[in-house]
């Protein structure tokens, strides 16, 4: 039990009349209203020692998304006994935003009180609220009596990628309109044939059908839609790199909005999405068409971290070449620098000879931004030539290890969910994949 402000104010009173007892002509009256009050005070704490029965309820969704404010319902039922005075606090998961916390409130004998607070998590993973803490005061108020009500609740807390995917379709609009398939006439090898329809100004010649058009006396193109059935993995470092933040969100969370934006769409073309992640906690999940597929997906990243370790491109090129034997895009999701340029390249030429690969490497944004910056002196001026010097050097570096089946991609966190979701429409429209 703790003692209220009540009881301390009471306290300070009788400690501010015992200064004066010297002086009283009646001392034995003092002690005795002194007496009074301790009595007062020690029964009210006796009878606020046992607080009666609460029942405690907890509303709150299983799964959350990251960054996205939610509620939270409490409900405490009182079965009989006194009137009780409330603070209740909810042990909500370490490290997230809280708005609501503590609740006061009254509660009469076969009532109860229902409140609603706000949390906003900030990392995936698993989380746990903890037990309901009510501090019930006693019937005088002199103490607060602290008791715990209800259980633990287990939730999971999953990226957010809504407003990530939202930009990228509206970016994306002319090719994925309302987030569906959009079936176009294609043109060359790996595409898959969809219909015959009348020749319209501005199809190429070899789209025309000359037996159909024989047969009905009128020019006839033949129509082609992408091809589906494809295979796309998705191979993301887990390295220490990936911890560097670019504003609020690491580059690790960027890959994972960015992989799940193309994962989706790429189900919804009807390709097989699959994941392989190295550099930590290796992961394997096979490529699988539909929307199993995505969630899937999401269920095994929602706690996966960046850890400490460096990335070995080369062992993770051989683990995967064993696992993937069909045809597939391989999407890696890395921080490169140029010491990797070496291994990278080794790794990336024991995939190619099988799969396309496409590599997208996330650039700090603070470079562009040095650039960006006005040269006012010597020392911005060596700044600004430096970092011109290493973004020069970095783009040789990718040059030399791009083409024959490999291309990469040097992007910011904010440009990498657009970058990827165009570039797999235009491999899927030239029949590349």
């Amino acid at each position: 039990m703790t003692p209220t402000p009540r009881l301390l104010i009471l306290v300070a009173l009788v400690a501010a009349f015992a200064v004066a007892v010297p002086w009283l002509p009646d001392v034995l009256w003092w002690l005795g209203v002194a007496g009074v009050v301790a009595l007062v005070v020690i029964v009210d704490a006796a009878l606020g020692w046992r607080v009666p029965v609460l029942v405690a309820e907890r509303l709150v969704a299983g799964v959350w998304a990251r960054g996205r404010w939610g509620d939270v319902t409490i409900t405490v039922h009182h079965a009989a006994g006194r009137a009780l005075a409330l603070e209740l606090f909810d042990h909500y998961p370490v490290g997230w935003e809280l708005e609501g916390l503590p609740h006061a409130s009254r509660v009469q004998p076969g009532g109860f009180v229902r409140f609603v607070y706000r949390v906003q998590p900030l990392a995936r993973g698993d989380h746990a609220f903890g037990r309901l803490e009510a501090r019930v005061a006693s019937p005088l108020g002199f103490w607060l009596r602290r008791t715990w009500l209800g259980s633990p609740t287990e939730v999971r807390v999953f990226p957010d990628f809504a407003p990530v995917l939202k930009r990228s379709l509206v970016a994306a609009d002319r090719l994925v309109p309302q987030a569906g398939i959009l079936r176009r006439r294609r043109r060359g090898e790996g595409t898959d044939f969809h219909q015959l329809r009348e020749y319209r100004s501005g199809d190429s010649l070899r789209a025309i059908d000359w037996k159909a058009t024989a047969r009905l006396q009128k020019p006839i193109s033949r129509e082609y839609q992408e091809e589906r059935d494809q295979q796309i993995i998705f191979v993301l470092d887990c390295g220490r790199r990936m911890q560097a933040q670019d504003g609020d969100t690491s580059h690790f969370d960027h890959a994972l909005n960015a992989m799940l934006v193309l994962a989706w769409l790429a189900q919804k073309q009807g390709d097989a999405i699959g994941l392989f992640t190295f550099a930590g906690a290796e992961r394997w999940l096979p490529p699988l068409k539909g929307r199993a597929a995505f969630d899937r997906l999401l269920s095994s990243l929602y706690d996966l971290e960046p850890t400490e370790s460096h990335p070995d491109y080369i062992a993770a090129a051989e683990s995967l070449a064993e696992r993937a034997k069909k045809r597939s895009l391989i999407v890696l999701l890395t921080n490169l620098r140029d010491e990797d340029s070496d291994s990278l390249g080794e790794s990336l030429g024991l995939l190619v000879h099988r799969h396309r690969v496409l590599c997208a490497s996330l650039r700090e944004t603070v470079l562009d931004a040095q650039l960006a910056a006005p040269v006012a002196d010597f020392e911005s001026a060596l700044t600004h030539c430096g970092t011109l010097t290493y973004l020069e050097e970095r783009r040789k570096a990718f040059t030399a290890l791009a083409g024959h089946g490999r291309e990469l991609l040097d992007v910011t966190p904010q440009q990498l969910p657009v970058t990827l979701v165009n570039r797999y429409r235009e491999l899927k429209e030239s029949g590349a994949l």
